[in-house]
């Protein structure tokens, strides 16, 4: 049995652990979101008053973190997330005078350009950003200097290297998994643009753990979570590591 006190870790995440797991859980759409940007923002140089997008903030818990942790005002953008519903979130929140929700696709962003001080994407990347010419259009929207950032779910060896998509994996996600790259496959991918400067770019320690973590709680403490989790946790429990992380990647736009 998964205690949801397992998901307060103030020795691992000690911003994350301020958070009430009960409503994280509420907010699931995947591996604990706050766990994934606690570990990012390691990274950056987040300051009060910069206005960030929250690319892919699903029902909003990434987006209240930047709110409260760091001052920030901030545009979270989904496309599958009704706006009212997000910002019935933010209310609740105490947030709602600091982000604003909009309906969006990544592919045709309804911002200004050089709009934002920072780009921040957990756990949505992988659906939107692996075309090689999705950085330069994102980049646009960053002011010079500006931060980007993102959390994606990542293999420890590359499909093309192996071949084939490990079975095991294969059987929860398909195809999909050709879109998880490693870590220095997105440095490369960024860096060859000459867009931005990558500041950093690995794979999240034991992010299998994390993730199966999550996913056994969530199985537990949400309606319908067994059978939504069950393949998940086998996929990870087979795993062990052996090729299932996350990739965090930050860079500077030029």
């Amino acid at each position: 049995m998964t205690d949801l006190n397992d998901l307060i870790r103030p020795g691992r995440y000690p911003r994350s652990s301020r958070y009430d797991p009960a409503w994280l859980l509420t907010l699931d759409m995947g591996p604990n979101p706050l766990w994934l940007l606690e570990d990012l923002t390691r990274d950056l140089d987040l300051r009060p008053g910069m206005r960030i997008l929250d690319l892919g903030s699903g029902k909003g818990a990434t987006s209240v973190f930047l709110a409260r942790e760091y001052g920030a005002e901030v545009v979270a953008a989904d496309l599958w997330i009704a706006p009212e519903d997000a910002a019935a979130v933010f209310a609740d929140a105490g947030v709602g005078d600091q982000v604003k929700a909009v309906r969006a696709e990544a592919h045709t962003l309804p911002f200004e350009e050089e709009s934002f001080d920072a780009i921040v994407s957990v756990d949505a990347f992988e659906y939107f950003g692996t075309a090689d010419n999705y950085l330069p259009y994102l980049t646009r929207f960053l002011r010079p200097g500006g931060h980007l950032a993102m959390a994606t779910p990542a293999m420890t060896r590359e499909v093309r290297e192996l071949g084939a998509i490990p079975p095991h994996i294969k059987k929860v996600v398909g195809w999909e998994a050709i879109a998880w790259h490693t870590a220095e496959w997105w440095r490369f991918q960024w860096a060859i643009t000459e867009l931005v400067e990558v500041t950093s770019a690995r794979l999240s320690q034991d992010a299998w753990r994390d993730w199966l973590l999550w996913a056994r709680a969530a199985a537990e403490h949400t309606p319908d979570g067994r059978s939504a989790n069950q393949p998940v946790i086998d996929m990870l429990t087979t795993d062990g590591g052996e090729f299932l992380s996350f990739a965090l990647v930050t860079a500077r736009k030029n």
